[in-house]
């Protein structure tokens, strides 16, 4: 099971986090894939000045995503992990 955690904190609110998870949502059905990946909001990642902040498990990386580039960061971080 993949864990994707989206900031929905004040700063990314702003940016566009309900969006990220609306397309999110929709890439994950659409893949077929919602008994392998869980959604879940967070507080501050402390990345507040980036993009909306995205974290994959626990790993330390955190990935700046907009409604631009969440296909992109869906296929290469999230679709290559299932594989």
């Amino acid at each position: 099971m993949i864990i994707i955690q989206v900031c929905v904190g004040s700063a990314c609110h702003l940016k566009g986090s309900y969006d990220v998870i609306k397309a999110i949502q929709r890439l994950v059905k659409v893949h077929n894939i919602t008994k392998k990946v869980e959604l879940k909001g967070a507080f501050c990642l402390g990345y507040c000045t980036t993009g909306v902040s995205v974290k994959i498990n626990e790993e330390d990386s955190i990935f700046s995503v907009n409604e631009t580039n969440v296909e992109e960061f869906f296929k290469e971080q999230v679709l290559r992990r299932i594989k």
